[in-house]
């Protein structure tokens, strides 16, 4: 009888390396190397010591960063560094503003995309063009360039790595589409629920960054606690799973356990429940179909618990209907919510706006995109299919620069 060997260590690139998903996403591969291999990293510059680390122990071969002075600087921090396991530190280094795509097009199984904001949507783009699947947890590509990205992933393609699109996708697998009647993405609240709309008026940065249930980077953390996070991840999931609007639903979940439902035609509903660790949705995305071994603890059903379900405050938080609005308009709407929110959390986090500021400003530019509103460079509304990756990069960088001029008083 002929013997079985185990499969080969899946190849891993990890973009965004150095932050939140990236060095969970290396936690997972470092206690499971006979599942992974990591071949490829990318970071933006801000953290040498730690991706010298990286490289090293991973035995990467190929690192992206963004000019000539970090990879400057990661060679002297490599220099310093004691190889694992004895030899030498081998790694090709790519540097521009375009190492993320190329690091991205490079062979392996798996892109695991955890950058931050619209820069991951031209890296979301080559890892598909690629041919390589899609372990995504920079939603933010996926919803400003919905059509572009929907157009060349082949089925399958695409792994939500967000802890609700994850959940979601797991519920989903306990029915057929057909039988699908709502999607439930559930919401922490963050730090302010429960508040109302005039208590949010003095809302610092440091009340703002203190989220409750999860540790995120700091665009992330802002959107949670504005709920704008919640929003993108309506127009995430209709663009993921093809369900209308009126049948994606948020509810406030505080404790964080169940981090989506998907309610079928029969009246039964169907969840994903773990503690609050983004191990367990980025193992998942990276083995995919694969659960990965102990990802991470999960509940501990031999204590009491308690968990809670309230319906969402929009009056207090807005957000999520304006990227309702954006995302049934569609087109070049949602880069425009996104890129305002972007340029909003940006001047909030460096005390040019204030917090209710963010979804006012965004509210202000999304509304104006839609009536044709223009600057002298132009942002016109484009709809429907027809959006091109132009049309979606125009659209954001107007975004960005209305929101400025609203902020400056314009």
């Amino acid at each position: 009888m002929a013997q079985s060997h185990p499969p080969a260590p899946r190849r891993i690139t990890i973009l965004g390396s150095t932050g939140s998903i990236g060095t969970q996403g290396l936690d997972v591969a470092a206690r499971h190397p006979e599942m992974f291999d990591i071949v490829g990293l990318t970071a933006g510059g801000s953290n040498i010591g730690l991706l010298a680390k990286q490289v090293r122990d991973f035995r990467v071969k190929v690192v992206g960063l963004p000019d000539e002075r970090a990879a400057h600087d990661l060679r002297q921090a490599l220099g310093a560094l004691e190889p694992a396991g004895g030899g030498s530190i081998d790694v090709e280094i790519v540097c521009g503003p375009d190492a993320n795509e190329q690091v991205a097009r490079r062979d392996c199984h798996t892109v695991l995309n955890g950058l931050a904001g619209a820069a991951g949507l031209k890296p979301t783009l080559a890892a598909l063009e690629a041919g390589h699947i899609l372990a995504l947890a920079n939603k933010e590509s996926l919803i400003i360039g919905g059509p572009l990205v929907k157009a060349i992933a082949r089925p399958g393609q695409i792994v939500p790595v967000d802890s609700e699109h994850s959940a979601l996708a797991q519920s989903l697998l306990s029915g057929a589409p057909t039988e699908v009647r709502r999607l439930i993405l559930t919401a922490s609240g963050g730090p302010f629920r429960g508040r109302t709309a005039a208590e949010l008026e003095d809302v610092t940065v440091e009340q703002a960054l203190a989220h409750p249930t999860w540790s995120m980077g700091p665009l992330v953390t802002i959107n949670s606690s504005t709920l704008v996070n919640k929003g993108l991840e309506v127009i995430e999931a209709h663009l993921l799973f093809d369900i209308p609007f009126d049948r994606i639903d948020v509810v406030v979940h505080p404790q964080s356990i169940v981090h989506s439902m998907v309610e079928f035609v029969d009246g039964s509903t169907i969840c994903q429940a773990s503690p609050p660790d983004m191990r367990i949705p980025i193992a998942w995305g990276m083995a995919f179909p694969t659960r990965v071994p102990d990802a991470a603890p999960a509940c501990d059903w031999t204590s009491a618990t308690n968990w809670e379900f309230l319906p969402l405050d929009e009056e207090a938080f807005p957000a999520v209907r304006i990227a309702r609005t954006a995302g049934s308009a569609g087109g070049t709407a949602p880069a425009v919510f996104n890129g305002a929110d972007e340029a909003c959390v940006e001047a909030f986090l460096e005390g040019r706006l204030s917090y209710p500021g963010i979804v006012s400003t965004i509210a202000r530019v999304v509304d104006e995109h839609l009536d044709g509103g223009t600057d002298e460079s132009g942002s016109a509304w484009v709809g429907g299919n027809r959006t091109t990756l132009d049309d979606v990069l125009s659209a954001d960088a107007w975004a960005r620069r209305r929101a400025q001029q609203i902020i400056q008083g314009g």
